[in-house]
């Protein structure tokens, strides 16, 4: 399905691609309305309803991965929450034998999320990335989300990869759309990324279930 000679730089996601999105739903739908119910003294349901009409606000943004906003916003250390409940990262199936075999081959390998630098920090410490991948690049040092325009010069401006050369995989169709209107030629949606819910419609993007069938 990848023709791997044409590449020369491979951009890789992180939540969803290489890790279950299982962990960051249950983070997000679950860990943090419990503990926000019991902040504010208000039953979970009511705790769920609150947080979801927040997310929905700012998703898509910067502040939608944000756990310094978050933090702010709810009076919660998200960060240690993060810490307290990373047994629950994983990688998705495949995706380790997936990393171990690419980094093996002569390429640039950089991981490009839109997780903030704490929870990146916090996977990575995990999933130990950084024997595999040659650089991390959070959308925060950006300033804007991969899913915005605005965010493909700069981290090309910041990396100075050919796009013609270049293959991108990622589970967002929004960021994957924004990614092809940029120019990049290799573009591989991952219609997986959770491993407690059904795939994902990708939309007119390619796609594999799981990265490891693309060797």
């Amino acid at each position: 399905m990848v023709d791997w000679r044409q590449f020369e730089t491979i951009l890789l996601d992180m939540d969803g691609t290489l890790l279950d999105l299982a962990f960051d739903n249950y983070f997000w739908r679950e860990l943090v309305p419990h503990c926000h119910a019991r902040l504010r003294k208000i039953s979970y349901e009511q705790a769920s309803a609150d947080l979801f009409q927040r997310y929905a606000k700012v998703q898509g943004s910067l502040d939608w991965y944000c756990l310094d906003y978050w933090t702010a916003e709810l009076g919660l250390d998200l960060s240690a929450l993060k810490v307290a409940s990373s047994h629950r990262i994983k990688f998705l199936p495949g995706a380790h034998e997936f990393l171990v075999t690419l980094a093996g081959w002569n390429k640039r390998i950089i991981l490009v999320t839109n997780a903030h630098g704490n929870a990146l920090n916090i996977k990575n410490e995990v999933a130990g990335l950084d024997r595999y991948v040659d650089e991390f690049v959070s959308s925060h040092e950006l300033g804007f989300a991969k899913e915005h325009a605005e965010f493909w010069p700069l981290l090309n401006e910041r990396l100075g990869f050919n796009p013609e050369s270049t293959l991108f995989i990622d589970d967002s169709v929004p960021v994957l759309d924004a990614a092809t209107a940029y120019g990049l030629r290799g573009i591989m949606a991952v219609a997986g990324p959770d491993t407690q819910l059904p795939d994902n419609d990708t939309g007119s993007h390619a796609s594999v279930q799981r990265v490891i069938q693309l060797l």
